[in-house]
């Protein structure tokens, strides 16, 4: 009991208000049942924080990465400097297959899967519709909206009551651009963010009843790798300084909202997209 009530504090040090009036039986509950989260696109960006600050409330963390194997290590150097146990797990999750076997070595390694962070991502050279190829857009929709499908089933059948696991919580990373369009930039990717705004709330109802919990977050300009993939590295500073708050964000202020997701005190949230954008 007293190694289990060490484990538990060490659990709750992060969720010190929230724990405070559990019970002893409550917060070893919480302890034994949120301990391992995959996180796809793990190893940079938003990815990374995420990785980084879930190790530091106490998970145990599986980082996915595509092509920057060196990243992901280095991902999982930082989460083990927190003490917590890291994973790195090789997939593109345009790939049905890839995921699938993903998902397999995240739960045998791990023990199981009480989270999934939908992360991976991509954006392409800013231009307009008439301009782009098909082989940039099917790059696209099959990376940012396939995948964020072939993740969650994953993510439903290894957590999901109706197929054996004792639930669990699912956080998309969809864009601020699935509400503002991007014209004359990236359409194609923000018609794939608006694709996983409406999978948030479709999913949510559909596995509430499996102990599911469905979100999303939703960064607006964020201070990440991903402008350069659009062909403007500064574009969250030029852009940021127009935001109400002044300011582009930082991906540990986007990790921030998505383990509060993912913990405790959003117990009762499901099917929300929450802005994490400045107010733009």
């Amino acid at each position: 009991m007293a190694g289990n009530l060490q484990q538990c504090d060490q659990t709750c040090s992060q969720y010190r208000d929230v724990c405070a009036g559990w019970s002893l039986k409550s917060r070893l509950c919480y302890a034994a049942a949120m301990p391992n989260v995959l996180i796809t696109g793990g190893a940079r960006g938003i990815g990374r924080a995420t990785a980084i600050l879930a190790a530091e409330r106490g998970w145990s963390v599986a980082i996915n990465y595509n092509s920057d194997e060196e990243a992901a290590h280095d991902t999982r150097t930082v989460v083990e400097g927190r003490g917590q146990r890291g994973i790195v797990v090789q997939g593109d999750v345009a790939d049905e297959q890839q995921v699938i076997a993903m998902f397999d070595q995240a739960t045998s390694e791990l023990g199981g899967l009480d989270a999934v962070v939908v992360n991976a991502g991509i954006v392409a050279l800013s231009t307009c519709l008439a301009e782009m190829d098909g082989d940039r857009i099917r790059r696209m929709i099959d990376v940012n909206a396939t995948g964020a499908l072939f993740s969650a089933r994953e993510a439903v059948r290894r957590t999901g009551t109706a197929h054996g696991g004792n639930g669990g919580a699912l956080v998309f990373v969809s864009s601020r651009a699935s509400q503002l369009g991007s014209p004359f930039e990236y359409v194609d990717y923000a018609a794939s963010k608006g694709a996983i705004d409406t999978l948030t709330i479709g999913l949510a109802k559909e596995v509430g009843a499996e102990n599911i919990r469905v979100n999303a977050v939703r960064p607006g300009l964020i201070e990440t790798a991903i402008h350069a993939s659009g062909g403007r590295p500064e574009r969250a500073h030029q852009l940021g300084s127009q935001t109400p708050l002044g300011r582009p964000g930082t991906p540990e202020e986007v990790a921030s909202a998505i383990m509060w997701l993912l913990g405790p005190e959003a117990s009762y949230v499901t099917g929300a997209i929450m802005d994490v954008a400045g107010g733009r």
